[in-house]
């Protein structure tokens, strides 16, 4: 193959194989509802409890507070819950087309399990939760240790935040780590 005809083989593959791989991608946010729905039990860890009980459950509410827009007039010029840049770390999925959000799913959840896991539209079966490779093949967002975790934590609990406090993470991960228990 002629060096001409392989360069433009390359580029013609380096544009058509991202659109394809993105078109193949469907997964889309469905909620806490959801998965609540099997990740509530004690054998589960009570995943959702830990949830419900956490500061991410809360974290729109927060923003539909009269300091949040206090705040966010003074920054952005606008309320807290209209501000992309509170928006950004306070609900799961923020700026993405309402296409990418299940009938179930609500923004006034705040930070879900998505938020962490990735969308749960094609992981979301028991047949296929029941079957780590299969749920992380499906788009399910697993880290391989505490390092990682903290490394995503850290994307919103930082000093871009206006009302950022130190972020201690073995302590704030103590509150809301959820494993499923052994056994």
């Amino acid at each position: 193959m002629p060096v001409r005809t392989y360069f433009l083989f390359l580029i013609a593959a380096l544009i058509v194989i991202p659109q394809v791989q993105f078109a193949q991608s469907k997964a889309t946010y469905v909620g806490v509802q959801t998965c609540g729905m099997c990740h509530k039990s004690a054998k589960q860890g009570e995943q959702l409890k830990v949830w419900q009980q956490s500061a991410h459950s809360k974290a729109y509410k927060t923003l539909q507070t009269k300091e949040a827009d206090e705040i966010s007039q003074k920054l952005y010029k606008k309320n807290a819950v209209d501000a992309k840049e509170c928006l950004s770390c306070h609900v799961t999925g923020a700026g993405l087309d309402k296409s990418m959000f299940g009938s179930k799913f609500k923004i006034e959840d705040g930070v879900q399990c998505e938020a962490c896991h990735g969308p749960g539209s094609e992981y979301k079966s028991m047949k296929i939760m029941k079957d780590k490779a299969a749920a992380v093949k499906a788009g399910l967002v697993l880290y391989k240790d505490e390092k990682d975790i903290e490394k995503f934590c850290v994307t919103c609990h930082n000093e871009k935040s206006p009302t950022f406090k130190k972020f201690d993470f073995k302590t704030m991960w103590a509150k809301i780590k959820h494993p499923v228990p052994k056994g």
